[in-house]
């Protein structure tokens, strides 16, 4: 599921004046579109393609005896029916349209695809909790809402477009919303599991989360109680979160040093966890290292 799709007809529609519904419609949304439409093998082409060329397919792939569907649809469903046709819910029952399964790969259900500009943008299987639904599909919507820089007539074969995946979670990075990041990082992981760039920044957003939640005096409290492994923890990831990785790296080192059991056990699974932050060849990651394993052994 992963590469770049050319959104360029949803940039279109997202920048023009709305169209008025069809006066037949009977669906009160805001595109005339009914928010959530049953599909068949035979009305694939229609309701899922073609109207992926207007706004974002959700594809609700399920089955009448998967349990986790029967959890997942009705919230899919409540929050299509909130998007006022803004996105549209195509629910696909595997068992009676297995052609369809078989061309989007499915190997479980559930399993939700995003389709937009006739190719699918991203995709997770099983239940997901609410909250992150909705993070997900705002990553889907802000994908596809013209929020994807270019310079005009750009040749596409010298210069790929960006993965929308990764676009829509550096745009909420860079508003502040780290919550939604790492939901659009995780889901990227559950198709791609050894997708390096997004581990690697999930790694570094995780970071950032647990990072401001230490308080202010944190080295200060660390250096009054040596012997506390919570206060060494909080104040590494103080000193890293200020830049000075060489400070946090030896503090946790002198730690291992000096504890045992399950305290030097957490020091040392928190001190590879941040070495992971970084390049190993990094000479100050190389250096500590080094040191770790001398105060372990």
């Amino acid at each position: 599921m992963s590469g770049a799709v050319d959104l360029a007809p949803l940039k279109e529609r997202a920048t023009a004046p709305p169209s008025p519904p069809p006066s037949d419609s009977g669906a009160g949304t805001a595109t005339g579109l009914a928010p959530v439409v049953d599909v068949t093998e035979a009305t694939f082409e229609a309701e899922v393609l073609q109207r992926s060329m207007q706004v974002p397919v959700i594809v609700d792939l399920w089955a009448t005896w998967c349990g986790p569907c029967k959890q997942l649809s009705p919230v899919l469903e409540k929050l299509a029916h909130e998007g006022g046709g803004n996105w549209v819910l195509a629910k696909v029952d595997v068992d009676a349209n297995p052609r369809i399964a078989q061309a989007f790969g499915v190997q479980s259900v559930p399993t939700v695809v995003a389709i937009a500009a006739g190719q699918p943008l991203a995709d997770f299987q099983g239940v997901q909790p609410e909250p992150q639904l909705r993070q997900w599909l705002d990553a889907i919507q802000d994908a596809v809402a013209g929020k994807l820089s270019g310079p005009p007539g750009a040749d596409a074969a010298e210069e790929p477009a960006e993965d929308p995946r990764f676009v829509a979670a550096e745009q909420a990075l860079e508003a502040g919303d780290l919550a939604g990041a790492e939901a659009a990082y995780e889901l990227i992981l559950n198709s791609e599991p050894t997708n390096a760039d997004a581990l690697a920044a999930l790694r570094q957003v995780r970071f950032l989360t647990r990072a401001q939640s230490v308080p202010a005096d944190a080295i200060a409290r660390a250096d009054a109680a040596p012997a506390d492994l919570e206060s060494q923890l909080a104040a590494a990831d103080a000193e890293l979160f200020a830049q000075q990785p060489e400070a946090a790296f030896a503090r946790l080192i002198g730690f291992v040093a000096r504890s045992a059991g399950d305290e030097r056990n957490a020091a040392r699974a928190r001190l590879l966890e941040l070495f992971e932050l970084f390049d190993p060849a990094e000479p100050f990651v190389v250096a500590a290292r080094r040191k770790l394993a001398s105060a372990l052994y």
